[in-house]
């Protein structure tokens, strides 16, 4: 566990350190940039930073830019300009592509860099080779899915991690996307080391979701009826308010916090129905939930995870889906809202969105699907 006033001083020594060796050489320029780390390295959260985003513009960016902003802090957006450019006008952007344009981030100084936006390793190669002089720390939002699987209730940081035969592959996939965000956490601390924060969130769910993958619920849920629920409501889940995510991020740069971080609420803290539960509470709605067996989703065609969202069974290569350790995070800060508060958010976002989004849920089982498979759990329930 990485105490932040112990992290501090480390950093501390060893850029004083550095300092003192470039002394040696006799290199003036160097010393500069290195005296300037060893100044961030003591900052603590009290010190108002310079903060460089590499997006900043997607789901989890807007909230955590609006989480440094509350906290005083300088901000900047390095991005193409092309999703939801429209956010705030008030911030100093640099329009650029990330493959292209990096050289419009050279001689500037930041005091941190939070890449959102990195999915392949030589993505972060390049921007923390241009700014690992300049900058303090490099911020690598990272994912769950990096593990090569999860068959150990409990398992943390330390677990394997996927590997993928071609690094070079800039393909995202099911079977790359792990791997690849792999590789980027292990380029952050090689340009950086010591200065780098990998952090892994799990599903990120919350208002401003687009793949309503947790928005499915509280949606369904409130529009009442029988609603078809897996299993037996008793498999363990596991989210992120992205609001405290980026909160958490935030943190993780005014205390230097650095090392591989999962992100995600406590393991075996929450349940597909408590899930469902909070939804109909959120709502008021008249639902009544039709828990039925994976074997009879499986028949109907129905998938965990994509039609059944947020939940997957617990066997095989998933035996311990949502009960993986945040413990190291939980111990630095990060700090999970309740539930039901989420589902409440969510579901108000939700509603405010235009009626033709309302209609296209991207998630989940269309009314029509749900309809034909509850006919069919009746039909078999009656024999």
């Amino acid at each position: 566990m990485n105490h932040p006033q112990s992290e501090a001083r480390r950093l501390f020594l060893k850029s004083a350190a550095a300092v003192s060796a470039l002394a040696a050489m006799g290199g003036a320029g160097a010393i500069a940039n290195a005296a300037m780390l060893q100044q961030r390295a003591g900052a603590t959260g009290d010190r108002k930073l310079k903060i460089l985003f590499l997006g900043g513009t997607g789901f989890l960016g807007p909230h955590t830019v609006r989480a440094a902003m509350a906290n005083g802090h300088e901000v900047t957006l390095f991005n193409r300009g092309r999703t939801n450019a429209d956010l705030f006008p008030e911030l100093e952007k640099i329009q650029g592509d990330r493959n292209a344009d990096l050289d419009k981030l050279k001689g500037r100084d930041w005091d941190c860099v939070i890449d959102t936006s990195a999915y392949y390793p030589r993505q972060v190669r390049d921007a923390a080779g241009i700014l690992k002089d300049r900058v303090g720390q490099y911020i690598m939002i990272s994912t769950i899915s990096v593990y090569a699987s999860y068959p150990t209730p409990g398992m943390d940081e330390t677990s394997p991690v996927g590997t993928i035969e071609d690094e070079t592959i800039e393909q995202v996939t099911g079977a790359t996307y792990g791997p690849l965000k792999a590789l980027c956490e292990q380029a952050a601390e090689a340009q950086m080391p010591g200065r780098a924060t990998n952090i892994r969130p799990g599903l990120i769910v919350g208002p401003g979701d687009t793949t309503d993958r947790f928005t499915y619920w509280p949606a369904r849920v409130a529009r009442g009826g029988e609603v078809l629920a897996p299993g037996d409501g008793s498999n363990y889940i596991q989210h992120m308010d992205v609001r405290d995510l980026g909160a958490w991020i935030v943190h993780c740069a005014e205390r230097r916090i650095v090392g591989v971080y999962n992100a995600d609420s406590a393991m075996r803290e929450r349940t597909i129905k408590g899930l469902l539960d909070a939804c109909k509470t959120a709502s008021n709605s008249d639902a009544k939930f039709v828990y039925v067996p994976l074997a009879f989703l499986t028949e109907q065609g129905i998938r965990p995870w994509q039609d059944m969202p947020c939940y997957a069974p617990a066997e095989g290569a998933f035996a311990a889906f949502g009960q993986v350790s945040s413990a190291k995070a939980l111990a630095n800060g990060l700090k999970p809202r309740p539930m039901l508060d989420t589902v409440r958010d969510t579901l108000e976002w939700w509603k405010q969105q235009p009626e033709e989004r309302r209609k296209t849920m991207r998630a989940g089982l269309t009314p029509e699907r749900e309809a034909k498979a509850l006919e069919a759990w009746r039909a078999r329930d009656a024999g």
